[in-house]
C-alpha cells in the first residue's frame, strides 16, 4: 500500500504505481486519496503546520475577532410546576429579556406526547393536501455523540420537515441509529479491559453479546437525547435501530436475495485490515494521515514509537550472472512476499534480463523478471518488486501473470511461518528492523532516505492499515452501478447541487466490488453457511450455502447437491456484514420491508435524501444500488447534500484534531475548563492536544456562552450549504441569540400594544393599510413570504433566514417600529401621523403573528413560546393548539397587501433617512430636532412628499423642507432654496439633504470629519474616473455598467462639491470667532 522508491512513479499514499496510462479502479474496501504529487502533500503538510503555528502563536491572539466576547446573562427560569407532556403555562408574566432555558423548557414533551410529529396527525388538518413528503435521517452511531456536522443535518432536514408539515403534507421522518459495528466492539472491549481486566476471548461469542446488550441498554439513547434537544420533530414511535429483529430479518434477506442473484459471492482479495482489530474494515474506517519525511508515531500493541516516512533501497541479486537489480521500498517487511520483479518490454536497459531470475537472499527462492507495459520506465530504474499478497497493484499484476501470493503478514500482526523460523511470530514493524539488519549484513543494503507519505490509519484504534489477502464476501457492483447511472441520466434521480453529477458519474464508473465481510461479533452474522459431508476427501474445496435461518440453508444445499438433509453439516460463517450494508437498506428497512407494509406502501420511495457530501459514496450510492435492486425503485428522487462543517480556522472538525464541538455545549453554555478536559479524555498525541487545547483557550477564553437551540439551528441554516464547505464561529451563533432577544422584545411591545387595545384585532383578509409606511410594511412581509416560497423550494435555506432576518430586524423593528411607536403608546405629539391606529394595530399583529410561522421550521421554541402568547389577541380560534401544525404562510393570503411601487420609492426614503441620521450623528445631538431641507428632483420629491411623515419622525427633525425647482404645481414644495450655512449630506447626484443647525455645533469638529470624509472620497473619485476615461472603456463595458460607473462618479462629484462647500463656510464662521 506505501511502497515506493526511485524505481517508481509515487502515489499520493507512497505506494507505487505501476500505471501509467489508465489507473486503478477505485475500491470500496480501500481508502479514497486524493491524487497528488509527494510535492503537494509536503505542501498540504507544510500548510497544516503553519496553520498549527498560527493558533499556538501569541499574535493570533491578538486578532480583534478571534475569541468569542460575551458577558454572562441574568437567567430566568421556568418555574411552573408543569408534568412532563403538558402544555408549558403561558399565561403567566412574561419575563422581560429572553432566556433559552426559560423558552426551550416543556414545549418538546408536549409536542411528542400529543403526537404532532406523526403522520397520523394528518388527517386533523383543516388545510391538509394529498401530498406526502418522507425522509430518513442517516443513523448516527450508536457509540457517539453528535457534533455540529450532524447538528447541521438536523436542522436542514427538521427545517424542510417543519416546513411541509405546515403546509398540510403528510410527513413521515424516522430517527434511528446504527449499531456501529467496530466503533461498539471496540468501545465495549475497552469497557470490559479497564472495569474487569478482561478482552473479549475470554467471552464466548453469546456472552460477549449479551454485554454488548447491556452497555446499548445502557447509554444507546444519548443520541436520542440530543435530537430531542436540537428540536427534531421526529415519529419517535418509529425509532428504528439497525440491530432490531425487524431490521435484521429484512438484512438477512437482502444478503439471501443477492446471493441468489449472483450479486454476492465469495472471493479471495486483498482488504484493508486492521491487526489491531484483526479485521477488514470499510474505506470510511480508514484515515490518511500525511507524513513530510522520517516520522515517529505511536502504534498499538507497541511498546516504542516506529518510524515512517523513511525510502530503503535494496538489492537482488541476479541468478547466475553478475549484477544486481535494485529496488525500493517503505515497508522492508513485506520483501519476504515477493514472487517476481517487473520491468517494461521495451526498456533497453532490461533487455538483457528477460526471462531470467533474482534469488531471494532469505528464501532462496527465484524471484523471476518479468515484462509489463503497466511499468513507467521512465521513473527510477524501471524495475519493480512484485507482492501480491500485501499490495493492491501487485494483486492485480499477479492475475496478469499468474503468480504466486505467499501472505508473510498475519491477521494479528505478526509473521508468518513462510518468512522463516527467524521472523515467524515477529510483530510486523519490529521485523522491519531485523530485515533491514540482515540486507546490511549481507551486503545488499544500499540506502535510506527521507520520504514524504500518506500513512492509512484505523481510525477506530489507530493501528496502521495492513492489506491483507482473505477470502470474504463480495457485492457485484458493475450492473448496480450502471442503473445508478442511467437514473441519474434519466432524471429520475437528481443530485444537489448539480455539480456532484459528475463525480458520481466518475465513481461508479471506476467501481469495484465491494467486500462486506467484517471479522467482528457485534452485527449481523453473515448467513452463509459452510457445507460439509461425512467422508468428503476435498478438504480444500469450501462448498457454501445461505438461506434465512440454518434450517433453510440445509434445505438449500440438499436440493443443491442432492444429499439428504440429515448427512449435511453446516458451519455458519464468524463473520458478519459491513455496517454500510446495512445502512444501505434503511430507506425501505426502516419501514418494514421486505413485509408489504402499510407504511412501505404509502411512504417509499422516500421523498428525499439530506446528507454531508462526504457520505455520496460511502452511504447514498450503496443506498441507490440496493435500493434499486431489492424493491424495483429508487429509494429517494432527490439527493441533497451539504457541505462539511469546518472550525473558524478553516480545519475540518474531527476528534483526531481535537477540535469537535458538541451541539450541547453550545445550547446549554459550556466553561473552558471541561472544554480542556475533553481534549485530555480524547487519545490526542502530545501536539494535536496542544494546538486543540491552545485553539480552545484563544476562542473561547470563558468558555462558550448559553446560545439556545433556536440560535443554534438558525445560524447553521445560514449559511450556504450547496457550495463551500461552512466555518462556523460561535460568534455566529451568539448574534443569532441577539436575534431571538430582539424577537423577544417585539413580542413584549406588541402584547403590550394589544393588551391596552379595546377592539379585536381584524383578520388578515379584513386588514387594510392605511398609511403610507402601512403600505409599505405590508408589502415587504408579502415579498418576504414569496421570498421564502421561493427559496425554500430550492433548499436555499440561507436565503429564507437572510429573508427573515432582515424583515423582522431592518423592517419591522428599526422602520415600522419606530414609526409607529409614539402613536401605539398613544403619545400626543405624533397623535396625528397615524389616522387609524387600529388599523396600525391589526398590521403589527398579523406581521408579528405571520413572521412567527415563517421562522417555526427553523426556530420551533421561542416562534411557539411567542405564537402561544399572541394566541389570546387571534381574530379567530386557531385551528390547531401549536403552532408547528398551523398553515404555513403563503403569497396567495397576502396578495391584498402587495404594493410594489410603494416598496420600490421607500429605498429613496430610507437612504434619506440614513444620511439624516448621520449628519445629526456629526453634530453629536441626541434630543435636538433640526429642521431639514430635501434637495431633489420632481420624482424624488414626489416619494418623499408622500413618505413625508415617515422621513421626519425617523429622521428625529422637526420639520422637511422639500426644494425641487420644476415640480409640479400641485405638489406642497417650498420655493425657497435651504439656508446657507447648513450641514449638507448627499443621498445620490440628485438628492441632498440640509441640516439647518442654528447653535450648538463644534466647528471644528465638524471641519475635521468633513476633512476625513474627502480624503476619502477623493481616491475612490480619481480610481472611478481612472476607469472611465481608460481607452477602452467605451467599447468593452456594457450600456448597464457604464451608467453605473455614471451615476457612482456623479455622486461622488456632488458630494465632494457639498464637503467642499461647508468646509468654505464653516471656514469662515471660524475665522469671525
Amino acid at each position: 500500500m506505501w511502497r515506493a522508491g526511485r524505481v517508481l512513479r509515487l502515489t499520493a499514499t507512497g505506494e507505487a504505481s505501476l500505471c501509467s496510462s489508465k489507473p486503478a479502479k477505485p475500491s470500496l474496501s480501500t481508502s479514497p486519496q486524493s491524487n497528488c504529487s509527494p510535492r503537494s502533500q509536503a505542501e498540504k503538510q507544510r500548510r497544516r503546520r503553519e496553520r498549527e503555528e498560527v493558533i499556538l502563536s501569541n499574535a493570533h491572539s491578538a486578532a480583534k475577532d478571534e475569541a468569542v466576547r460575551w458577558s454572562e446573562k441574568q437567567k430566568t427560569v421556568y418555574a411552573a410546576q408543569t408534568p412532563p407532556g403538558t402544555k408549558k403555562d403561558t399565561l403567566s408574566p412574561f419575563p422581560s429579556s429572553y432566556c433559552p432555558e426559560y423558552v426551550e423548557s416543556s414545549w418538546y414533551q408536549w409536542w411528542e406526547k400529543e403526537g404532532f410529529f406523526r403522520p397520523e396527525q394528518h388527517e386533523k388538518l383543516g388545510h391538509r393536501v394529498d401530498q406526502t413528503f418522507a425522509l430518513c435521517m442517516p443513523p448516527p452511531n450508536v457509540t457517539g455523540t453528535l457534533h455540529l456536522g450532524h447538528a447541521l443535518t438536523v436542522a436542514v432536514e427538521d427545517a424542510l420537515v417543519r416546513w411541509r408539515r405546515m403546509q398540510g403534507y403528510r410527513v413521515l421522518w424516522v430517527p434511528g441509529c446504527d449499531h456501529a459495528g467496530i466503533a461498539t466492539q471496540t468501545v465495549v472491549e475497552r469497557r470490559l479491559l479497564r472495569d474487569r481486566g478482561k478482552r473479549r476471548q475470554d467471552f464466548t461469542r453469546k456472552q460477549f453479546l449479551r454485554e454488548v446488550w447491556e452497555w446499548k441498554k445502557e447509554t444507546g439513547d444519548e443520541i436520542y437525547h440530543q435530537l430531542r434537544r436540537l428540536g427534531a420533530s421526529l415519529d419517535w414511535s418509529r425509532a428504528c435501530f439497525t440491530m432490531d429483529p425487524a431490521f435484521s430479518r429484512a438484512v438477512t434477506e437482502a444478503f439471501v436475495r443477492l446471493s441468489d442473484s449472483g450479486l454476492i459471492y465469495r472471493s479471495e482479495a486483498l482488504v484493508n485490515w486492521s491487526c489491531a482489530l484483526e479485521s477488514a474494515i470499510s474505506d470510511i474506517e480508514v484515515d490518511s494521515k500525511e507524513l513530510s519525511g522520517r516520522t515517529m508515531l505511536s502504534v498499538p500493541g507497541y511498546d516504542e514509537e516506529v518510524e515512517f516516512g523513511s525510502l530503503l533501497t535494496f538489492a537482488y541479486p541476479l541468478e547466475g550472472h553478475d549484477g544486481e537489480v535494485a529496488v525500493s521500498t517503505t515497508r522492508p517487511e513485506t520483501m519476504l512476499g515477493d514472487v517476481a520483479i517487473a520491468v517494461h518490454p521495451d526498456d533497453p536497459r532490461y533487455q538483457c534480463v528477460h526471462g531470467k531470475q533474482c534469488r531471494h537472499p532469505f528464501t532462496n527462492q527465484l524471484l523471476p523478471i518479468i515484462t509489463d507495459s503497466m511499468v513507467d520506465m521512465e521513473l527510477g530504474t524501471g524495475a519493480v518488486k512484485v507482492t501480491p499478497a500485501h499490495d493492491h497493484t501487485d494483486f492485480l499484476l499477479s492475475q496478469r501473470h499468474s503468480l504466486p501470493r505467499i501472505t508473510v503478514i498475519g491477521g494479528d500482526g505478526t509473521m508468518t511461518p513462510p518468512c522463516g523460523k527467524w521472523l515467524k511470530g515477529v510483530k510486523r514493524f519490529d521485523a522491519r528492523q531485523m530485515i533491514v539488519d540482515a540486507l546490511v549484513e549481507k551486503g545488499l543494503f544500499r540506502e535510506k532516505k527521507t520520504h514524504p507519505m500518506t500513512l492509512p490509519v484505523c481510525s477506530r484504534s489507530g493501528d496502521i492499515i495492513e492489506p491483507l489477502l482473505k477470502k470474504q464476501w463480495f457485492v457485484s457492483c458493475e450492473k448496480l452501478a450502471e442503473k445508478a447511472i442511467q437514473a441519474v441520466e434519466d432524471r429520475q434521480l437528481e443530485i444537489i447541487p448539480h455539480y456532484y453529477t459528475k463525480t458520481w458519474n466518475n465513481w461508479l464508473s471506476n467501481i469495484s466490488d465491494w467486500c462486506i465481510s467484517r471479522q467482528l461479533w457485534w452485527g449481523h452474522q453473515i448467513p452463509a453457511y459452510q457445507v460439509m459431508f461425512p467422508n468428503s476427501s476435498n478438504k480444500h474445496e469450501e462448498l457454501w450455502v445461505w438461506g434465512q435461518n440454518e434450517d433453510e440453508a440445509r434445505q438449500r444445499a440438499a436440493v443443491k447437491y442432492g444429499v439428504k438433509p440429515e448427512d449435511i453439516t453446516l458451519t455458519q460463517d464468524p463473520d458478519v456484514l459491513d455496517t454500510w450494508f446495512s445502512s444501505g437498506l434503511f430507506p425501505f428497512a426502516m419501514l418494514g420491508w421486505p413485509e408489504q407494509t402499510n407504511d412501505l406502501q404509502r411512504f417509499y420511495p422516500s421523498s428525499i435524501l439530506e446528507t454531508g457530501s462526504d457520505l455520496l459514496f460511502f452511504w447514498v450510492a450503496r443506498m441507490v444500488m440496493l435500493g434499486t435492486e431489492l424493491t424495483g425503485q429508487l429509494p429517494f428522487k432527490q439527493v441533497l447534500l451539504h457541505s462539511m462543517v469546518r472550525d473558524k480556522h478553516g480545519r475540518k472538525m474531527s476528534k483526531s484534531l481535537g477540535n469537535v464541538i458538541d451541539p450541547l455545549d453550545v445550547i446549554h453554555g459550556v466553561s473552558l475548563e471541561r472544554l480542556q478536559q475533553k481534549v485530555k479524555e480524547g487519545n490526542l498525541d502530545p501536539r494535536e492536544r496542544l494546538v486543540a487545547m491552545g485553539a480552545q483557550k484563544k476562542d473561547f477564553p470563558k468558555g462558550i456562552p448559553e446560545s439556545g437551540t433556536d440560535a443554534l439551528r438558525f445560524a447553521l441554516c445560514s449559511h450556504k450549504m450547496q457550495g463551500e464547505d461552512i466555518s462556523l464561529s460561535i460568534s455566529e451563533v451568539l448574534s443569532c441569540r441577539h436575534f431571538c432577544n430582539k424577537m423577544w422584545q417585539t413580542l413584549r411591545f406588541t402584547l403590550g400594544v394589544l393588551g391596552d387595545n379595546t377592539t379585536p384585532v381584524g383578520t388578515l383578509e379584513e386588514t387594510s393599510a392605511v398609511s403610507s409606511l402601512d403600505r409599505w410594511i405590508c408589502s415587504r412581509l408579502y415579498s418576504t413570504v414569496v421570498e421564502c416560497e421561493t427559496a425554500l423550494e430550492a433548499y436555499e435555506l440561507h436565503a429564507v433566514t437572510s429573508a427573515l432576518y432582515s424583515f423582522w430586524v431592518h423592517s419591522l423593528c428599526d422602520v415600522y417600529l419606530e414609526y409607529v411607536k409614539p402613536v401605539l403608546l398613544q403619545q400626543e405629539e405624533a397623535a396625528l401621523a397615524l389616522p387609524d391606529r387600529q388599523a396600525a394595530t391589526s398590521i403589527l399583529y398579523h406581521c408579528v403573528s405571520t413572521s412567527l410561522a415563517l421562522l417555526s421550521p427553523f426556530m420551533p421554541f421561542i416562534t411557539e413560546e411567542l405564537w402561544q402568547r399572541l394566541l389570546p389577541f387571534q381574530p379567530q380560534a386557531a385551528a390547531q393548539a401549536t403552532l408547528c401544525l398551523q398553515p404555513y404562510p403563503c403569497s396567495s393570503q397576502l396578495a391584498h397587501w402587495h404594493f410594489p411601487e410603494e416598496e420600490k420609492d421607500f429605498l429613496l426614503v430610507q437612504e434619506v433617512i440614513r444620511v439624516a441620521r448621520s449628519l445629526r450623528a456629526q453634530c453629536a445631538m441626541t434630543k435636538e430636532k433640526p429642521a431639514m431641507w430635501a434637495v431633489c428632483s420632481p420624482s424624488q420629491a414626489k416619494v418623499l412628499h408622500h413618505f413625508g411623515s415617515a422621513v421626519w419622525t425617523l429622521s428625529r427633525i422637526s420639520s422637511l423642507h422639500i426644494y425641487s425647482p420644476g415640480a409640479e404645481p400641485l405638489l406642497q414644495v417650498h420655493s425657497t432654496p435651504p439656508p446657507v450655512g447648513s450641514l449638507v449630506g448627499v443621498v445620490d447626484h440628485t438628492c441632498q439633504l440640509h441640516l439647518y443647525i442654528q447653535s450648538g455645533m463644534n466647528i471644528d469638529k465638524q471641519i475635521l470629519q468633513l476633512s476625513q470624509r474627502r480624503d476619502k472620497l477623493v481616491p475612490k473619485l480619481e480610481k472611478l474616473l481612472c476607469r472611465v476615461q481608460s481607452p477602452d472603456y467605451l467599447s468593452k463595458a456594457p450600456a448597464h455598467v457604464r451608467q453605473q460607473m455614471d451615476t457612482k462618479t456623479s455622486a461622488l462629484q456632488q458630494e465632494l462639491k457639498a464637503i467642499d462647500d461647508q468646509l468654505k463656510v464653516l471656514q469662515e464662521t471660524q475665522s469671525k470667532e
